[in-house]
């Protein structure tokens, strides 16, 4: 995984985990283009039982220079995971990319629209109304050892979770895959520690730490972002990245704080931003540590290498060029266009990275990579509109029945 997990609108605060959005979709597309009549699906819910219909023309779509520059080089660099793995939305084949990334990686990037409207097709999942939330690779103060001022540990993945099967669980119910847990003094499985527990020294001397963070707040949102950067006093700086979670429940401590009244225009309440939910946490401590201690849920970190976050398709995302989708909707990889009522998040995408509330279809997670002014795009992001997924015109054909 996000990867890199999510941060936008923060009423559900979600996320790399995302941000689970509030409030309704807009209204579907009254007339909606020809259906294409796809082979028989696979069991399961995903982009072709949810039916599939051709877009407008790839010229029709009116994206940018700048969009298709930006695209191109990240589906340039997809097309390896492409070649090599399954489509979950049922969708495309592993094929049916070969000649598109044989294309891209001698394409011009001046005539990367071009290079989009010879090779792909746009097509229409759903009703293709769309909402898009946004999230970045937070900077916070951090030390690779712990020292007065950093004592929040970042730990790496803990050698006692696994997964396996409660013995009150009949063998006959034991389907799927396995929960997530640890075995106990007794060798019984049990739940794994949640954020309460960690938070309280359970992991302390038994599982390996990364680095010492300076902010607990900020370190919980970091969490939900799933990677970031620490940066020493030095002036150094560690680049994390998801490694694992414990298995607890995700609790969205935005859409919490909405139940009971906190987020909103009124007085006495906080905008249900990231910073207006950061807000309230700072302005009421002992409230606001309960409030995150909710989310059970607990993220574990590997150091990463590289030149940025990688994703769920284990490329690394880039600002403005990357988006969070579901893959049983969307293929990884694959070109996706917005039109949302947030102009700023219109245009061309390539889908890298999925989110532990970025589900269904339409639903996605833009990325605006790291920095100031990356914090306060994604944090007050919530865009809703139209979305189109552009599929090799070989997928199209088939699907069409040609």
């Amino acid at each position: 995984m996000r990867a890199v997990i999510a941060v936008s609108l923060l009423l559900a605060l979600g996320a790399c985990g995302r941000i689970i959005p509030e409030g309704s979709v807009p209204p579907p597309v009254t007339t909606p283009p020809p259906v294409l009549t796809p082979p028989p699906a696979p069991v399961g819910a995903n982009a072709l039982l949810t039916g599939v219909a051709l877009g407008p023309a790839f010229a029709g779509l009116g994206i940018n220079d700048v969009d298709a520059r930006g695209a191109l080089a990240s589906f340039i660099e997809s097309c390896p995971k492409l070649l090599t793995r399954d489509d979950a939305s049922g969708l495309t084949r592993r094929e049916d990319w070969r000649s598109a990334c044989d294309a891209a990686r001698s394409a011009s990037p001046a005539r990367a629209r071009e290079f989009f409207a010879e090779h792909f097709t746009p097509v229409q999942v759903g009703d293709g109304t769309a909402f898009a939330t946004g999230y970045f690779e937070p900077e916070i103060a951090g030390s690779r050892t712990r020292r007065p001022g950093y004592e929040v540990p970042v730990y790496a993945m803990p050698a006692d979770l696994v997964r396996g099967w409660p013995d009150d669980v009949p063998a006959s119910e034991r389907t799927g895959r396995p929960p997530l847990g640890r075995y106990d003094e007794r060798g019984r499985f049990v739940l794994y520690h949640d954020r309460a527990a960690i938070e309280d020294g359970a992991l302390m001397g038994r599982v390996p730490v990364i680095a010492w963070a300076a902010d607990p707040v900020e370190f919980f949102f970091l969490q939900i972002q799933g990677s970031g950067r620490l940066r020493t006093p030095e002036g150094d700086v560690i680049r994390i990245g998801y490694a694992g979670q414990n298995g607890r429940e995700y609790v969205g401590i935005g859409s919490v704080m909405r139940e009971r009244g906190l987020l909103g225009s009124g007085p006495g309440q906080y905008s249900g931003s990231m910073q207006g939910i950061m807000a309230y946490i700072r302005e009421n401590p002992v409230e606001g540590r309960d409030l995150m201690r909710l989310n059970k849920s607990w993220i574990f970190f590997k150091e990463l290498t590289g030149d940025g976050p990688l994703g769920a398709l284990g490329v690394p995302v880039r600002r403005e060029s990357s988006v969070a989708a579901d893959p049983a909707f969307v293929p990884l990889g694959a070109p996706v266009w917005l039109d949302l009522d947030r102009p700023e998040a219109d245009g061309l995408w390539i889908a890298q990275d999925t989110g532990g509330a970025i589900k269904g279809a339409n639903r996605f997670d833009t990325f605006w990579g790291a920095g100031e002014e990356a914090r306060r795009i994604a944090g007050g992001m919530s865009g809703r509109g139209r979305a189109l997924v552009l599929i090799p015109r070989t997928a199209a054909a088939r699907l069409a029945g040609r």
